[in-house]
C-alpha cells in the first residue's frame, strides 16, 4: 500500500508541475462560462433524480465504513498478539463473548485450525476472516489462492457502485445531461476497483510479522474497507458535481448545435405564427359582427378624442416642450441643419461649395 511518505514525495515533485496547469484550466473554464451566451438555469428534474441516486450511493458507501458493518477481528477483540497460541487465543475469544467454552460459533471452530501458522495469521490480517474461514482450496504456501477466492467478494461492491453511476448518468434518469459523463463515470468506477485490486496485489502481507505490540498491527483488510467506501463516496461526489455544474450551465457549458438552434428558432416562429393566427381570427370575428364592429369604432373615436384633449392641455404641452428642450438643443440642431444645407448648395460665384 502507498505510504504517506510516498504521497508527500509525489506531491512535492508533481505539485509545481500540475498545479499551475490546473489553475489555468480552471480560469479558462470559468471565463468561458461567464462569457457564454447560454444562461444559468435551475437544476433540471432529470438531474435532480440522478443527484438523489448518487447521494444514496455515497451515503451507503460511507455507512459501509462504520465498524458496526465490519467483520470481527479476533486479535483486536481479544487484544492478543499475533504469536499467541491458538488455544489461548480462542479461550480468550470465548471469554469475551461470555459463553464460556461453548461461546465459540461454528465459524470460529472452522477458522481455528486454519490460522495455526504465522503465515496464515498474516493472511488473516490481509484478506479478512471470511476468506480464511470459507476458502476450500486456499493454502498459505500459495498466497495468491486467497486472492483468487477474495476477488468475487471484492468485485461485488464495485459492480453495485458502477450500476449506480451508470443509472445516474443514463438517459433514462438524467436525460441528455448525463450522456456526456457516462464514459467518465465508468472510468472513475473502474479506477476505484482497479486501485483496490492493485493494493491487494502489491501490499506486503507479511508486514505484521515484524510487529511487536497489537497496536502496531496493520489491519489491511479493515483499512481497505474504509478506503473503498471513502473512494466510492468521493467518486459519487465528483460525478454529482459534474452533473450539477453542467446541467445548470455554471461550468462545462456546451453551446447548442446548429440543429438545436434551428429547432428552437422554428419552435419560436411556430409559436408566434400561432398567436398571429389567433389574433387574425379574433379581428375577423370583430369585423364581421356588427355590434362588435360598432363598439370597436366607438372605442377608437373616443380614444382619439380623449388623447387629443389630453395633449392640448397647457400642462402637457409645457411638459413636452420642456422635455424636448432638455434633451435636444434646438438651436444647435438648426445650426447643423443650416450648415449641411449650405454645403449641398453650390456657390454661384465660385462654382464650389462655400467653406463651412
Amino acid at each position: 500500500m502507498v505510504s504517506l511518505t510516498t504521497i508527500k514525495t509525489l506531491g512535492f515533485a508533481l505539485g509545481p508541475l500540475f498545479l499551475p496547469k490546473a489553475i489555468s484550466w480552471y480560469n479558462t473554464v470559468r471565463i468561458k462560462t461567464q462569457t457564454s451566451p447560454v444562461p444559468i438555469q435551475p437544476t433540471p428534474k432529470p438531474v435532480s433524480r440522478a443527484l438523489n441516486i448518487l447521494f444514496f450511493s455515497a451515503l451507503t458507501a460511507l455507512l459501509s465504513t462504520l465498524p458496526y458493518f465490519s467483520p470481527e477481528n479476533i486479535f483486536h477483540t481479544t487484544q492478543s498478539r499475533i504469536q499467541t497460541p491458538n488455544d489461548v487465543l480462542f479461550t480468550r475469544l470465548a471469554a469475551v463473548r461470555g459463553g464460556g467454552p461453548n461461546g465459540l460459533t461454528d465459524a470460529d471452530n472452522t477458522l481455528r485450525p486454519k490460522i495455526a501458522s504465522m503465515d496464515a495469521r498474516c493472511l488473516y490480517f490481509h484478506y479478512g476472516p471470511d476468506v480464511l474461514t470459507n476458502c476450500p482450496f486456499c493454502i498459505s504456501d500459495d498466497p495468491m489462492t486467497y486472492l483468487y477466492y477474495a476477488l468475487p467478494s471484492l468485485a461485488v461492491p464495485h459492480i453495485l457502485h458502477l450500476l449506480a453511476l451508470g443509472l445516474a448518468t443514463s438517459s433514462l434518469v438524467a436525460g441528455k445531461y448525463g450522456n456526456k459523463w457516462r464514459t467518465m463515470a465508468a472510468g472513475i468506477g473502474v479506477g476505484v476497483a482497479a486501485f483496490e485490486v492493485y493494493a491487494y496485489l502489491t501490499y506486503d502481507w507479511q508486514v505484521n510479522k515484524r510487529a511487536v505490540q497489537p497496536s502496531e498491527y496493520i489491519l489491511f483488510y479493515w483499512r481497505m474497507r474504509t478506503v473503498r467506501g471513502i473512494g466510492m463516496c468521493i467518486a459519487d461526489a465528483i460525478m454529482a458535481s459534474l452533473l450539477y455544474l453542467s446541467s445548470t450551465n455554471r461550468m462545462f457549458v456546451t453551446p447548442p448545435s446548429v440543429a438545436e438552434r434551428t429547432e428552437v428558432a422554428l419552435e419560436t416562429l411556430e409559436h408566434a405564427r400561432g398567436k398571429i393566427n389567433i389574433l387574425g381570427i379574433v379581428r375577423n370575428s370583430v369585423a364581421r359582427d356588427e355590434g362588435l364592429r360598432r363598439r370597436t369604432e366607438a372605442y377608437w373615436v373616443r380614444e382619439g378624442k380623449v388623447m387629443g384633449e389630453v395633449m392640448d392641455e397647457r400642462e402637457v404641452v409645457e411638459g413636452v416642450k420642456a422635455a424636448l428642450e432638455g434633451r435636444v438643443q434646438i438651436a444647435k440642431v438648426e445650426e447643423d441643419a443650416r450648415r449641411f444645407a449650405d454645403g449641398l448648395v453650390v456657390h454661384p460665384s465660385m462654382g464650389v461649395p462655400p467653406t463651412v
